[in-house]
């Protein structure tokens, strides 16, 4: 199922502060993504409707299996693509920036194909 980039934008950052912090609260994926408050409660409740978040009672935000897979497929393309772009001579701004753009729009394969090359380097 196709998500919109703004829903995978909102849970790849659930991930990564998860990873940085341990937790996770809708306040913090506002300051993440230098988002308003009104404008993340409103994706946090539309994720929960979806299947993508649950929150618990003390309002951590926890990623569910499918919210959890999107999450790790688009920050490991992230990742990847961030580094392939630094890699060939791209500043580390401008790298990540050109990454966040690209890793919702490039195909599984291509994608593949990428990782497969970049791999064959190392």
């Amino acid at each position: 199922m196709k998500i919109q980039e703004s829903a995978e934008n909102y849970l790849e950052a659930i991930l990564m502060i998860q990873q940085q912090k341990g937790s996770c609260r809708s306040i913090d994926v506002a300051q993440f993504l230098e988002f308003s408050k009104p404008s993340v409660s409103r994706a946090m409740s539309l994720l929960r409707e979806n299947g993508y978040v649950v929150m618990d009672d003390g309002g951590l935000l926890n990623l569910t299996g499918s919210g959890r897979e999107i999450a790790e497929r688009i920050f490991e393309r992230h990742e990847l693509l961030t580094e392939w772009l630094t890699h060939l001579g791209v500043s580390p701004d401008t790298a990540q920036a050109d990454a966040c753009r690209i890793e919702h729009v490039i195909s599984v394969e291509t994608f593949d194909r990428i990782k497969a090359f970049i791999a064959q380097k190392d």
